[in-house]
């Protein structure tokens, strides 16, 4: 009878196992179809809203280096945030902890008064994700005073009140105001001191940019410097801050970008103004030594230099910057 009981106790233990690993993948998938609508609505919006994305895109097809935008592998999206206690990136990063991304490095850039960080994607044909934070407290009294104005209108943490299983009302949320629209007069202030603060206090969570990975493109295109011939080929204006081609230290990630397209921004009172917008990434990862003897067409993502490089970053920040935008 003792032996039975224990064969009986284990019966219900290996069903609730089993229940339980079944209810947890059925969530997981779910949460990965939903991060599959946020994704596609922040592509659109983005593409919508910055001419280069489908300049590019078409012009790849014409050259037959793609199909269609299907074939492009998308190495990293970027955000904005103030950092400021109900919002920055703690608040920010809910969202895409939610749906399985990891949270990886912390990048300092103490010129421009900024944290970053990335995270890994759940899935490999998933981008990273790039989040950089404005250290408010490091700005002067008058630029402090002017952020908090608008982002203490946001009296508790936004994330909080998701439904992060509604991929559109996350789509929807990455979309709007967070806070009144700026006066021309506070934004021209901003970007006296920072120019990364003037564009987050006017375009809030919109995706700052998306990458392409060259890498994976047809030979004569597959690195940052024959794409970039082939962008300039088409008339794209690319950032020359610290040279068009920006090289971490040890080889492995170089990048470059486009300069920022510039938006007619409608301010508080009807006042207008031309001011950055958002732009376009070129990210070529080289294969790391260990990988470096395995044959092209079984190279995979884990098998390419991950993570980024402060000093590239740094410098692509400046797509945004008026002395890329004005030249």
């Amino acid at each position: 009878m003792l032996i039975a009981s224990k064969i009986w106790l284990s019966v219900p233990i290996k069903y609730s196992l089993t229940n339980k690993r079944n209810i947890m993948e059925t969530a997981s998938s779910k949460r990965l179809e939903t991060l599959d609508i946020v994704l596609n609505g922040l592509m659109s919006r983005y593409s919508d809203r910055v001419p280069d994305v489908k300049i590019i895109i078409n012009a790849m097809i014409e050259a037959h280096i793609i199909g269609d935008a299907t074939d492009i592998e998308n190495d990293h999206i970027a955000f904005r945030t103030m950092g400021v206690p109900q919002l920055g990136v703690q608040s920010f990063e809910k969202i895409f902890l939610h749906y399985g991304y990891q949270k990886r490095e912390h990048y300092f850039f103490e010129g421009k008064k900024l944290d970053a960080w990335w995270y890994s994607p759940p899935k490999e044909t998933d981008p990273r994700i790039f989040v950089s934070e404005l250290r408010v407290g490091d700005l002067s009294e008058e630029s402090q005073r002017i952020i908090k104005s608008y982002t203490d209108e946001v009296t508790a943490d936004p994330a909080d009140s998701l439904d992060l299983d509604n991929g559109l009302e996350v789509d929807d949320f990455l979309h709007k105001p967070l806070w009144r629209t700026p006066s021309l007069a506070d934004y021209q202030t901003l970007l006296k001191e920072s120019e990364y603060a003037a564009w987050v206090i006017y375009n809030r969570y919109y995706l700052n940019h998306f990458t392409i990975s060259v890498h994976n493109l047809p030979e004569g295109y597959n690195t940052v410097a024959d794409f970039n011939q082939f962008l300039e080929g088409i008339g794209i204006k690319l950032n020359t801050s610290g040279g068009k081609i920006k090289t971490s230290p040890d080889g492995g990630l170089i990048q470059s970008s486009t300069v920022a397209e510039m938006i007619e921004a409608q301010f508080a009172n009807n006042e207008t103004m031309q001011i950055s917008g958002s732009y376009v990434e070129f990210a070529e990862r080289k294969v790391l030594p260990e990988f470096s003897d395995l044959p092209q067409g079984k190279i995979l993502r884990k098998h390419r230099r991950d993570g980024f490089e402060a000093a590239n970053a740094d410098k692509i920040f400046e797509s945004t910057y008026t002395t890329q935008t004005l030249r």
